[in-house]
């Protein structure tokens, strides 16, 4: 791991000694993350990857698309024991899009910053599905299965930069003040007791707002113009 660190920080201090922004001739850019911690190294992890067109060289529109979930399993034992075994698995997923534009100032030859502004669009669902367990403890021939969704809609404005450390290639940071409101959208969740089943459907709770500031994504940007 040590060495290929010293290979990618060579690589790129290299590249930055002839590293400049290209021209709106390079009409394309593709990016991702790249995070860092003690514990797991470098890893690469894409929960949002983003597309621009340059029209020119100050102006560019962009589209951004992100997916995520989680899965998480509980085991129930009947008297203790790896016989008559329960479960419980909560699942969530979500989705993510944006579409924006942004305004490329002056800068440097290495550095573009920008003024962005974007309207921002998702969805998501949890679930819950179990067998042979009330979701506390054991109990057989208990099962039951529920799902629920939301949607969202949302506004940002910020800005960011572009440091390019190679030929069409760079790092960036991005800074942004967002409106965002979450509609959540009901379910169903059936609880079957010795084979039979009871639906219940779940209302909607209704939709809340709010806004703030911070980081587009606690981890470095990288891209790639083309």
């Amino acid at each position: 791991m040590k060495k290929i660190m010293i290979l990618v920080s060579a690589f790129a201090l290299s590249g930055t000694m002839f590293a400049q922004k290209p021209s709106s001739d390079v009409k394309y850019s593709l990016e991702g993350n790249i995070n860092y911690d003690a514990t797991n190294g470098i890893s690469w992890t894409a929960p949002n990857v983003r597309a621009r067109y340059f029209v020119n060289d100050n102006i560019a529109a962009r589209v951004q698309l992100g997916l995520g979930s989680t899965s998480d399993k509980t085991l129930y034992y009947e008297g203790g024991t790896a016989t008559g075994t329960g479960f419980n698995t909560d699942k969530t997923s979500g989705w993510s899009a944006q579409l924006g534009a942004e305004y490329h100032l002056g800068g440097t030859e290495k550095m573009s910053p920008y003024f962005m502004g974007a309207l921002n669009f998702g969805g998501g669902s949890t679930s819950s599905k179990g067998e042979n367990n009330d979701g506390t403890d054991f109990l057989a021939d208990v099962s039951y299965e529920g799902k629920t969704s939301n949607s969202s809609f949302g506004l940002g404005i910020g800005a960011g930069m572009d440091y390019y450390i190679a030929e069409n290639m760079y790092l960036g940071l991005e800074l942004g003040w967002g409106w965002s409101t979450i509609t959540d959208k009901g379910g169903k969740f059936t609880y079957t007791t010795a084979g039979t089943p009871v639906d219940t459907e779940i209302d909607p709770t209704g939709s809340s707002s709010g806004m703030g500031t911070g980081a587009m994504n606690t981890a470095f940007r990288i891209g790639w113009r083309f």
